[in-house]
């Protein structure tokens, strides 16, 4: 039966299953301490790595990441989809599965909607793939994937296909009545010009289908085919206008499901092929994508007709902690690289690396892992520059370091940089290296970003008047907010609190979160409202709630961490990081306002500055005083 499975049946059926027989019944478990383990089913392992909770109902691999409830655990092991692995867990209780036909309130009425979109872009996509090893033109697409070196393996692995030449393919195909004509048109898949006239928009191309990370057809791309004099007729056969400059390579535009600044070409057959993935590379096309892949590379992506963005870098550091930019080494491929750099910067929290490779002048990922082979492009992988050197390589170019002014130009261009990295380890090395790198002392350069404050004492500063008296100025505290162990930033510190003890909900709203922003911030807002409606859920509720989407991915991987949990004082826990997030935005105005003097030496102050400067200082003594007796 078709329709939506409503969500108030999914929370029963998981709340009626016990994991651990759901598990014990495909994988033999063994009791050790409070949970149960066994070798993990989804990767090779000797030591027993596969833990799975009986009191929050979910499992966790420590080897390779795997995680989930049981209805996830299900399609995993058995290969699955969603439905069918509800239906296998219900029939198992005796129950029937009910269906909904409208779609229920916020996201999930937005993915009903969009069914028959995805059902309409998969046909689309194996329509391609049948003319590729159909349709009488298609030699020509066969030959070029055969020139480029691509097997018929790898080529069904992307699902690549054939768009043959016309101008209604997919218009006669699909396009049987005004509805579905429309759905062509939602889908991006035909254009309709000025004077009215509709047709397909993808001709005479090799076609890419690009997937969502649930495996969704979601957008294609087209690389148009080299021009071959015997073959010429794609024109005049409506392929292409004769005489008109076309695109190399052509996308989908943005529809209701493709976003192109949040996906990657190649992101799902990268996790298909590496159950744990520990770095992404990021080259510029699809070709490099496949090419890598076909020389047992698989792990490489491709942003799709847009720069890497901060949405891409998130995405990729849910799943890995390492990214390896590849681009050409010329000065298109730098400054794209460059652009890459500043899209990393925010992201790179302690634990994540951003490196970039830069190949020969006229060479690309395709061509040169054909040139080298597997094992020589792995070599040049571990050749890449890690981002400081990358950027410290790229600001220094013409400067000219031995001067005192070079050395003052380098770290007034460098410090923007520097001050976009969160606060850690890593930015506080990046400073040391722009010291080492200009000759300056640590604190004189840090001078730079704050004003000249006292260090680790009060300290005296000149008085107003210049009278020789002196007066005491409050110590500068570091502005760096300490995080519970194991959690890139304070929202998921929150977020695996809730997932540990759900009931501790009821101690933060989301008014406290009023003021923030970010992908974990949404989430942790998303998961209080949900467990102030529904304060009954549990874990493996939660964990069903977003399951297939990065947020359960993020969520599978904090439930795992049970072990950075306290067995007490969890709701005191949980009470005190959301107050600190709560301060986080005046604490960020405060910032704010003392950046604007940080140019500004004390003396050269006038006694307005100096008390504002002083005002500002005693009100970060103050939150960071309340932040004190929390931590108590």
């Amino acid at each position: 039966m078709a329709g939506r499975i409503p969500q108030s049946f999914l929370d029963e059926l998981l709340d009626r299953l016990d994991i651990v027989e759901v598990v014990d019944r495909r994988v033999k478990l063994k009791k050790t301490g409070k949970n149960y383990s066994a070798r993990c089913p989804f990767h090779e392992e000797k030591t027993p790595s596969f833990s799975v909770n009986p009191d929050k109902q979910f499992y966790y691999c420590f080897g390779c990441g795997a995680g989930g409830n049981a209805i996830g655990f299900v399609m995993d092991y058995e290969n699955l989809d969603f439905p069918a692995a509800v239906d296998t867990l219900a029939g198992s209780l005796g129950l029937d599965v009910p269906r909904e036909q409208s779609g229920g309130p916020g996201a999930a009425a937005a993915e009903q909607s969009n069914k028959p979109l995805y059902a309409l872009m998969e046909d689309i996509a194996r329509f391609y793939q049948q003319q590729l090893r159909q349709h009488p033109d298609a030699r020509r697409a066969v030959d070029y994937l055969k020139g480029r070196g691509l097997t018929g393996q790898i080529a069904k692995q992307f699902d690549l296909g054939f768009a043959p030449p016309g101008w209604d393919n997919l218009l006669q195909r699909f396009g049987g009545s005004e509805a579905q004509r429309k759905l062509l048109l939602d889908a991006g898949m035909l254009v309709q010009n000025e004077a009215g006239k509709t047709y397909d928009r993808f001709r005479d191309r090799v076609v890419f289908p690009i997937r969502d990370q649930r495996g969704r057809v979601i957008a294609f791309g087209g690389r148009m085919l080299p021009d071959d004099d015997a073959h010429g007729s794609a024109s005049a056969a409506g392929g292409r206008k004769p005489g008109a400059a076309q695109p190399k390579y052509l996308n989908s535009p943005e529809t209701a499901i493709f976003h192109k600044g949040r996906e990657l070409y190649g992101l799902y057959q990268a996790r298909q092929a590496n159950r744990k993935l520990e770095r992404i590379l990021v080259v510029e096309g699809y070709m490099d994508v496949i090419a890598l892949a076909q020389h047992g590379i698989n792990n490489a992506t491709a942003t799709l007709g847009t720069a890497t963005s901060k949405t891409h870098l998130e995405r990729i550091f849910r799943l890995c902690p390492e990214v390896l930019f590849c681009f050409d080494g010329d000065e298109a491929g730098r400054k794209a690289a460059f652009r890459a750099l500043e899209s990393a910067l925010p992201s790179l929290e302690d634990g994540r690396q951003a490196r970039f490779l830069f190949l020969p002048e006229g060479e690309d990922p395709d061509t040169a892992v054909r040139a080298q082979g597997t094992e020589g492009f792995e070599k040049m992988l571990g050749q890449a520059r890690p981002l400081e050197t990358f950027l410290f390589e790229s600001l220094s170019d013409g400067v000219d370091t031995d001067s005192l002014d070079g050395r003052a130009r380098l770290s007034k261009m460098v410090l923007p940089y520097i001050r976009q990295l969160p606060e850690g380890v890593y930015r506080q090395l990046m400073f040391r290296e722009l010291a080492r790198r200009t000759g300056l002392e640590l604190q004189s350069l840090m001078q730079l970003e704050v004003p000249p404050l006292p260090q680790q004492t009060e300290a005296t500063a000149p008085s107003d008047e210049g009278s020789g008296e002196e007066e005491t100025l409050p110590r500068q505290r570091s502005p760096q907010t300490e995080l519970p162990r194991g959690y890139s930033n304070l929202a998921q510190a929150a977020l695996a609190l809730l997932l540990h003890k759900p009931e501790v909900a009821r101690l933060g709203n989301t008014d406290m979160l009023a003021s923030l922003d970010g992908e974990d911030i949404d989430l942790l807002r998303d998961m209080l409202g949900l467990l102030q409606r529904r304060p009954e859920s549990s874990t493996a509720m939660l964990l069903g709630h977003w399951y297939g989407t990065p947020q359960g991915e993020l969520l599978n991987r904090l439930a795992g961490q049970e072990r950075l949990i306290p067995t007490e004082g969890i709701e005191q826990q949980f009470a005190d990081t959301m107050a600190e997030l709560a301060l986080l935005p005046r604490k960020s105005a405060l910032a704010a306002q003392v950046d604007k003097l940080k140019l500004t030496n004390y003396a050269q102050m006038s006694a307005e500055e100096k008390q504002q400067l002083r005002e500002l200082l005693k009100e970060k003594q103050k939150l960071d005083a309340e932040r004190g007796k929390r931590g108590r």
